[in-house]
């Protein structure tokens, strides 16, 4: 079996979270709580109660206030939860840091009761595109190249398959975009160290970067992604996995050719053969 690379230095990951803890003014969480609601109306709509949920997570302090009594563990490569446990797993914004997602998502399934549900949520492709295009294009023009700043992202066409590698059953894969409108792109930089969701990859430079390339960075923003008066425009875009632990009592799939009834016939509309159809 091959091992999946390593993408992602879990000691920085640590370490900007807490530093962003730190700050006087506290972590930037409100993306958590816009995933909050989201996640609580989807559940709304499921007839189904949950009595044992469970939570992995970077930011305990949004979501066990949430689901008072749910089993709460850090994300890591394995993560601490006790096989067939759950009838409710939620991953909140994660898992576009796990070395390993296909391994996250299937300890997640190892950890649901058969028809259990699963909410995984990580940030999309085109999260932040703004800023990425602006330093991509800074860098070449200061220094002449590139450096490792970006954690690749799935595309949400990729994730569904994802889900069914993990073994979930009735896969489904969506998105919920936010645009974000900040004075400036320093501020925009200080919100994601708040966040803690600055650059964590174990391949990154080790040292800052230089002045030059984020001034140039900047105005190549504020030129390149204006938003109302003054102000500029951040994208976020959260896809959403949603599968459930294989049970006998959901539906599945008919036989192909087990249909008693033509679509024409329930239509009520008339059938015209193709000019090859034997028919």
């Amino acid at each position: 079996m091959n091992t999946p690379p390593i993408l992602t230095d879990q000691t920085a990951l640590a370490r900007n979270r807490q530093r962003a803890r730190s700050l006087a003014s506290g972590p930037a969480l409100f993306l958590h709580e816009a995933l909050l609601n989201e996640i609580e109306e989807r559940l709304a709509e499921v007839n189904k109660v949950f009595t044992a949920p469970a939570i992995v997570t970077g930011w305990p302090e949004v979501w066990t206030a949430a689901l008072p009594g749910a089993t709460t563990c850090i994300d890591a490569e394995t993560v601490s939860l006790e096989p067939v446990a759950h009838d409710l797993v939620l991953d909140t914004l994660t898992l576009h840091w796990a070395n390993d997602p296909v391994g996250r998502l299937v300890q997640a399934r190892r950890a649901l009761r058969p028809d259990g549900l699963m909410i995984a949520a990580l940030f999309g492709g085109r999260t932040l595109h703004e800023l990425h295009a602006s330093l991509a294009e800074a860098e070449a023009r200061v220094s002449g190249g590139l450096s490792p700043r970006v954690a690749p992202m799935a595309e949400i066409r990729d994730l569904g398959g994802l889900l069914q590698r993990a073994g979930f059953a009735l896969p489904v894969a969506d998105s919920m975009t936010l645009t974000v409108s900040y004075e400036t792109p320093w501020h925009l930089m200080r919100d994601l160290r708040a966040m803690g969701e600055t650059n964590a990859l174990a391949n990154r430079l080790r040292h800052p970067t230089g002045r030059a390339v984020l001034n140039e960075a900047a105005r190549i923003y504020a030129e390149s992604f204006p938003h109302g008066d003054d102000r500029v425009a951040a994208t976020f875009e959260i896809i959403l996995l949603t599968g459930w632990a294989p049970d006998e009592s959901q539906q599945k799939p008919l036989r192909p050719g087990s249909a008693a009834q033509r679509l024409a016939d329930a239509l009520g509309a008339a059938e015209t053969p193709l000019p090859d159809d034997p028919v």
